[in-house]
């Protein structure tokens, strides 16, 4: 099984969540209709703005940790490397699912 750790943004430099799930398509799909953790919906997280893969759960929640540890000068430095302009992510899945 693959898991995810993953950035939400509600606008470029804006407000940051960070979060694991095993099926990304899904987890985001649950931010957006304003489910799950209350934060994300609280502040208006739903675009998907940087996400990892890992192949073992333990290596996924260690990393979703040390992310949310992070300064955010490093989380946003870690999102413009794959993603400069904070484009949403979420369409370019295009229904891919996990």
């Amino acid at each position: 099984m693959t898991y995810y750790v993953y950035i939400l943004a509600n606008r470029k430099r804006g407000t940051l969540y960070t979060g694991v799930t095993n099926d990304l398509s899904r987890r985001i799909a649950e931010h957006r209709e304003g489910r799950g953790a209350t934060f994300p919906a609280q502040h208006g997280c739903t675009k998907l703005v940087w996400f990892a893969r890992f192949e073992s759960v333990d290596a996924a929640i260690t990393h979703e940790k040390r992310v949310k540890k992070w300064r955010r000068a490093w989380k946003e430095e870690e999102i413009e490397k794959t993603n400069p302009d904070w484009r949403d992510l979420f369409h370019d899945m295009g229904g891919w699912t996990g």
